[in-house]
């Protein structure tokens, strides 16, 4: 019989390891022992540490009017327009900056830099985890080039 499709193939194959026991028997599997090494630091400081290895810019702020005033800054710096942002408690944040958002659907096409919060932060690998949960859901990445997360150690 000949396989028609590359599914076929793949499922033949799969069926053949199956049907096919290893000849090598595996003892001893540690079960107990991390995987990962323990880290020294503070969960905040080792995301930072990988966030940063990955090319990303970190700042930590102690409190929201810190965040506000450093924002500023740096929006100040770079000339930041379009900027887009849809979440009602970073537009109560942006109100005490002097920086301009747009809120619209209309206006996301185009957005330069995004503001955003996260489901969470991992701090292995200096991820963040944006879901469509929230409202501007994983599109607005795709549209940004500059993507600002605000995220609480909490």
């Amino acid at each position: 019989m000949e396989e028609s499709t590359s599914r076929e193939k793949v499922l033949k194959k799969v069926r053949k390891a199956l049907i096919q026991k290893s000849p090598t028997e595996i003892l001893d599997v540690d079960k107990d022992s991390n995987v990962y090494t323990p880290s020294q630091d503070s969960m905040e400081v080792q995301f930072a540490k990988q966030f940063s290895l990955i090319g990303g810019k970190f700042v930590f702020c102690e409190s929201e009017n810190e965040f506000v005033e450093n924002l500023s800054l740096v929006a100040g710096e770079n000339k930041w327009e379009n900027v887009f942002c849809v979440e009602e408690e970073l537009q109560h944040l942006l109100l005490d900056t002097t920086i301009s958002y747009s809120s619209g659907e209309k206006d996301l096409s185009k957005t330069n830099v995004g503001i955003t919060t996260c489901e969470c932060l991992i701090a292995r690998t200096g991820s963040a985890i944006i879901s469509s949960k929230q409202l501007s859901g994983r599109r607005l990445p795709a549209f940004a080039n500059i993507h600002i997360i605000v995220a609480y150690s909490s």
